[in-house]
Order: structure tokens, then sequence, then C-alpha cells
């Protein structure tokens, strides 16, 4: 299958609403722009014009995807910081979301979540009731040392 190739004025054109409709990453934006044909200068050439005319911000990318994927999702900063470096951002960046995440919100997400899953659990008991627990609340990204305690009160209640 061959790719069609458009003028670098209608690239720009389509680029610059792609990043209008939502925020992006520069790699999401690069993938898009040799999908619709353009050379490597071009790119970097059409990057960079984004990135000064404001339409491309990788650190208010990282902010907006971290506080959304927390509050919407409920992902933990592990996650996040995963799927970040999935999308190639600056560890700078990633660090600088992780830390627009508020650390009450978190808790109380983290406790809210917690205690939904081991209710969810009535079946079980003691060891398997906890290892479930902490297996989903890994899986959504929190940090162990946040989730022990919490476990630990759940089991004693």
């Amino acid at each position: 299958m061959q790719k069609i190739r458009i003028g670098k004025e209608q690239a720009i054109q389509r680029i610059r609403h792609y990043c209008a409709y939502q925020e992006r990453a520069q790699q999401e934006v690069r993938d898009k722009l040799y999908e619709l044909g353009m050379t490597k200068n071009e790119v970097e050439e059409i990057i960079a014009d984004l990135i000064s005319d404001n339409f491309l911000n990788e650190a208010r990318f990282a902010e907006s995807f971290a506080g959304g994927h927390f509050r919407i999702k409920s992902w933990g900063k592990q996650k996040i910081e995963y799927a970040l470096q999935q999308k190639r951002v600056s560890p700078v960046n990633i660090k600088k979301a992780l830390n627009s995440i508020e650390e009450a919100a978190y808790k109380k997400t983290l406790l809210s979540l917690a205690t939904k899953k081991w209710n969810s659990l009535k079946a079980e008991r003691g060891m398997s009731r906890m290892a479930k627990t902490n297996s989903f609340l890994n899986q959504r990204g929190f940090e162990s040392a946040l989730i022990m305690p919490i476990l630990q009160a759940l089991n004693k209640k």
C-alpha cells in the first residue's frame, strides 16, 4: 500500500487542527506527519513551528495526560509514568506531571479503590483477600509502600 503524499502547507493545516483538537505528545505528531508522507527534515521543521506557535507543548501534554488518567481512570503514578514513557515524553516532564497530582487526592483515591475491591471479595478470607486486593492496586499502578498500610488496616476491621 503506497502512502499518499500531500503538500507541506496542507500538512501544516491538518496537523495544527490535530494538535488543537486535544493535547498531543511530540511523538504522536511525528508519527502523524510521517503518515501524511512528510520527509524527516519537513517533519522536524513543522514540529519546531508547532512548538514556537504553542500548538505543541510536551510539559502541558504530560500534565494533562497525568491528571486525566488519574482523575478519570484512577490510575496510580507508576502506570501513568509507564504510559508517558511509551509516548516518549522526557523524564523531566514526566516528573513534573506526576508531581502535579495532589497527594491528598491520590491517597483518597487509593483508599477508595482498596475499600471497594476489599468489600467485593467477601467470599475470600485472610491472605487470599489481601493478595487479590494488592494485585488489583498494583495493576492500577499504585506503589506498594502506600498499599500495604491500607491493606493491613482493612484486614484488622
